[in-house]
């Protein structure tokens, strides 16, 4: 008596490298410098030294360019296998993390002023705002693997 198998619909991603998905690699960049500018801004609020205000430009560059990365990285996958596009989660996910990087765009660009001007108010508030929606798109993206098994290898 021959056993037959389940096949399941494929959740492989479209970028791979090695058969290993690219977008998971590259999203820790992005949400280090993210946290790490949104840190940096609150020292130079506290203490007005203006080494943390050019930390926090520089932190917000790399993680916007590393983010682009995973950004394109995630919308290969996301567009490549329309079985991810019909995971609930897919969705808000990709919004989520897009307003997130246009918030740190803008963010970029006021911390490119002088110091000051540069973080108290407004970079604070937007790096206070991108930061806060991290979570929820990094638990959006957890679902995804853990719960609806996208990119796991069967």
């Amino acid at each position: 008596m021959a056993t037959a198998e389940i096949t399941r619909p494929s959740l492989e991603p479209t970028a791979q490298i090695a058969r290993r998905p690219i977008h998971p690699m590259l999203v820790p960049f992005p949400i280090v410098c993210f946290i790490g500018a949104f840190v940096t801004d609150i020292a130079y609020w506290r203490t007005a030294e203006i080494m943390w205000a050019d930390i926090s430009a520089w932190l917000l560059l790399v993680g916007l360019i590393m983010g682009v990365l995973a950004g394109i990285a995630g919308l290969i996958d996301f567009l490549g296998n329309g079985l991810i596009r019909s995971q609930a989660p897919a969705w808000p996910h990709m919004a989520g993390n897009l307003i997130a990087l246009v918030l740190a765009f803008f963010n970029n660009l006021v911390h490119s002023r002088d110091a000051w001007t540069s973080v108290v108010p407004t970079g604070l508030i937007l790096s206070l705002v991108t930061v806060l929606i991290l979570p929820v798109t990094g638990w959006l993206g957890w679902s995804l693997v853990y719960r609806h098994r996208v990119g796991v290898a069967r």
